[in-house]
């Protein structure tokens, strides 16, 4: 091909030359095959890149192939019902909702519904109306001073940083409306966070962004002044993420804005990882310590803690601790493997961690082993999207939802997968000020809490066709495996009295 390249490129200089001597309109083509004959031979030389050695001019179609073949794929070749993480159905679904326009489906469903994966709800044939009055749960134990009302579907935790200052906003507007909560990320409160007024989760990561010393480390008196304001209404100690368990948060250089570093109080322009674990603890008693500690600087504030299970072992540990103690969390977020994240390495992605359904049951089990289930709130993070998910989480032990990637996709994220590059095209996970500028505050807050209140409103509607009127009531004895029958508590439940069909 480098011969070819040099050939074509002699013979288009001769047809060219003669053409404009002739034609003296045909100069122009001059201003193309130049510099298009400098940049082959500089291609031809240069040893970075061995298609460009080769291939001195078609090789950048390579690049450029790869460059947009997410969207390729998402638009000329997914089927509505295959598109990972998130299939072009559920997008939609979120769309329509946020759009608060109609959320239908016509000509039934498109799932193999013979197939293994296929899971239903048992509805009863004395279906009720659907109630008015969205579920809600107390956060707040023996403990807690300041128990906390939340819905049973919130914002997950997202960074500024990871997220644009208007998607912050425009998250944070939207559950004001919706009175649902948001929570920050391990990022820290930034002004965007409190200019909207909606319900905050302050989460503390293992960088102990803002509440953190010169040395990286936890700072008492930071934590107790922000801690303080109105609008945190919950702490979350962030122990691992389902995208990334074991493996600190990761800011990309390009994304670290001088606005951020300060917020973090970390040095601009620069990747930011986030240790892979806790300096205030490295023991379930140092843990629990950091519980009672919070709790106090806090006045009082529900106190929880997210992690991804790993070794079950170290879970078990820390429930008996917490029992011989007397202290525990007033929540726990259990993350799924399967959860989302703005940069990670793809080995942590795809290879630590366990899913979300196992670890629900297990933390859910483990606690109600040790007497503490009643006392401490569980709350499911993992690819909740709809209703049925909800009540398929509840059913399986949670006490409410945390999604992230469904509330992008309602303020605008189109899954471009540009999250870790500042590209990303919506203006929702990039501090390219040219790209944020095109996401409207007003109008995404406004789909931001669309999306809640109609998925809200379909949950009520499953459980108007079950015959019952409150998430308490979902149990796993109403799912089953369609294609078979077979209820789900078989797979997930086999030694309980529930894994029959009656």
């Amino acid at each position: 091909m480098r011969y070819l390249f040099y050939n074509i490129t002699i013979v288009l200089v001769i047809i060219f030359s003669i053409l404009t001597y002739y034609y003296q309109q045909w100069i122009w083509a001059f201003l193309i095959l130049i510099p298009m004959a400098l940049i082959g031979i500089y291609n031809r030389f240069q040893k970075k890149h061995t298609i460009l050695r080769n291939f001195p001019i078609l090789g950048y179609f390579r690049y450029l192939f790869e460059m947009i073949s997410p969207e390729i794929q998402q638009y000329f070749i997914e089927r509505t019902t295959d598109g990972k993480p998130f299939s072009r159905n559920h997008r939609a679904l979120v769309y329509r909702r946020a759009k608060n326009v109609n959320d239908t489906h016509p000509f039934g469903t498109q799932l193999d519904i013979s197939g293994e994966n296929y899971e239903a709800i048992r509805h009863s044939i004395y279906a009720t109306p659907p109630v008015t009055e969205i579920p809600r749960v107390i956060v707040g134990g023996k403990d807690c001073k300041q128990p906390y009302s939340a819905s049973i579907l919130n914002i997950s935790a997202m960074s500024f940083g990871s997220l644009s200052k208007n998607a912050v906003m425009a998250l944070n507007r939207g559950a004001k409306k919706g009175k649902f909560y948001h929570n920050s990320g391990e990022g820290g409160i930034s002004p965007y966070h409190l200019k909207e007024g909606g319900d905050l989760v302050w989460q503390i990561g293992t960088g102990y962004f803002g509440c953190r010393n010169e040395y990286g480390e936890f700072d008492p008196e930071k934590f107790k002044e922000t801690a303080a304001h109105e609008q945190i209404k919950m702490i979350e100690i962030k122990i691992s993420q389902g995208a990334k368990p074991g493996h600190g948060g990761v800011l990309p250089g390009e994304k670290n804005t001088p606005e951020i570093a300060k917020i973090r109080g970390v040095k601009a322009h620069t990747t930011v990882v986030s240790p892979p674990s806790h300096k205030k603890f490295s023991n379930p008693e140092g843990l629990v310590d950091f519980i009672k500690e919070l709790r106090e600087l806090s006045g009082g504030k529900p106190i929880g803690f997210k992690l991804c299970i790993g070794r079950t072992e170290e879970f078990i540990d820390l429930c008996a601790v917490m029992k011989k103690s007397g202290v525990a969390p007033d929540f726990i977020t259990v993350d799924g493997a399967e959860g989302g994240t703005g940069a990670a390495p793809l080995e942590f992605s795809d290879s630590v961690g366990i899913p979300l359904e196992p670890a629900l049951i297990f933390v859910t089990r483990t606690l109600e082993k040790y007497g503490l289930r009643k006392e401490v709130k569980v709350i499911a993070s993992g690819k909740v999207l709809t209703a049925f998910s909800i009540l398929r989480m509840r059913a399986l032990g949670a006490d409410m939802c945390n999604s992230a990637r469904a509330f992008m996709f309602s303020v605008g994220c189109i899954q471009a997968l540009r999250c870790n590059t500042n590209d990303c095209p919506t203006g929702v996970a990039t501090q390219n000020n040219m790209l944020v500028k095109g996401l409207v505050v007003e109008d995404k807050a406004e789909r931001a809490y669309n999306f809640h209140r109609n998925t809200m409103h379909a949950v009520l509607e499953l459980l108007g066709a079950c015959g019952v009127k409150h998430t308490d009531e979902i149990d796993i004895s109403m799912f089953v495996k369609g294609d078979e029958m077979v209820a789900l508590s078989n797979k997930y439940f086999p030694d309980s009295v529930l894994n029959r069909v009656d």
